[in-house]
């Protein structure tokens, strides 16, 4: 296991276990408590994936102590806008059956995020939660935070993979000590079609997803992939036995595109 340090001196695992579109009663639990088996200790799940109670399940399943595992939720829009981001909490942690969260985020900059990020740092200064960050943040929403004077956020989880490697603000969050988060690392399935990945991982005996998750952890990204498969969950999180090296580096940075799979946070109507 890879982990980083947070600025508040909280380390992270830098390969977690995604949730997103995992369903709640037929997936999640054993899909987690696979993951949990196979040696992730790093789960990230989100209100409105609907499957919290089913992550609970899965952990409870696995036997792993609480206190061994890094645990992520996030406060979904509605609850953004209605200004209930501590009402929202208090429901994920009861879904969840814990007491606490490791990383708590705001999904998306909807209007209210000023008002739910200042909520977020009451309740981390309370002691509820151990790290707050961000997800889909640019750079501009990151900014208003700092003109308000508000915290720093810890974390940033954004859409990012090799065909959108997001540089300028993958350096704007180093610049500034947040840690880059990807959701969507695997590129949803589309790195087998790109012929670069089955090259790069017969030379070093890995499989494309290996190399793709891989090139995250060379270039200090926590990512997050997900699947329900037994095999794909193990063969996600064997990568810490190899490196990338210039060469190979430099084939995948060709690859950028810059065209997204998901929305820009600029132009979301949920």
């Amino acid at each position: 296991m890879q982990y980083t340090k947070l600025s508040n001196g909280i380390t992270i695992p830098q390969i977690g276990f995604g949730v997103w579109q995992v369903d709640e009663e037929t997936e999640a639990p054993a899909a987690v408590a696979e993951a949990l088996r196979v040696g992730y200790r790093h789960i990230d799940t989100a209100a409105v994936y609907k499957n919290e109670r089913g992550v609970a399940k899965g952990i409870k399943e696995s036997g792993v102590n609480r206190e061994d595992l890094f645990l992520t939720s996030k406060v979904w829009n509605d609850d953004i806008r209605a200004g209930r981001t501590k009402e929202a909490f208090a429901e994920s942690l009861e879904r969840l059956e814990t007491d606490y969260l490791d990383l708590y985020l705001i999904h998306w900059p909807v209007e209210g995020y000023i008002e739910a990020w200042k909520a977020m740092i009451e309740l981390y200064e309370a002691g509820k939660i151990k790290a707050i960050g961000v997800s889909n943040f640019k750079e501009h929403h990151l900014d208003t935070l700092a003109e308000e004077g508000l915290m720093t956020p810890m974390i940033n989880q954004v859409e990012l993979h090799p065909q959108l490697p997001q540089h300028e603000l993958h350096e704007y969050l180093q610049d500034n000590s947040i840690q880059v988060e990807a959701w969507s690392p695997l590129m949803q399935g589309k790195f087998l079609e790109i012929n670069d990945f089955k090259e790069i991982a017969e030379k070093h005996g890995k499989s494309p997803s290996q190399v793709v998750l891989r090139w995250h952890l060379d270039n200090g990204i926590v990512a997050l992939p997900k699947s329900v498969t037994p095999e794909r969950i193990a063969e996600n999180f064997d990568v810490f036995d190899f490196q990338l090296d210039a060469d190979d580096l430099e084939k995948i940075d060709r690859l950028a595109t810059d065209v997204r799979l998901g929305p820009d946070p600029d132009e979301i109507d949920f």
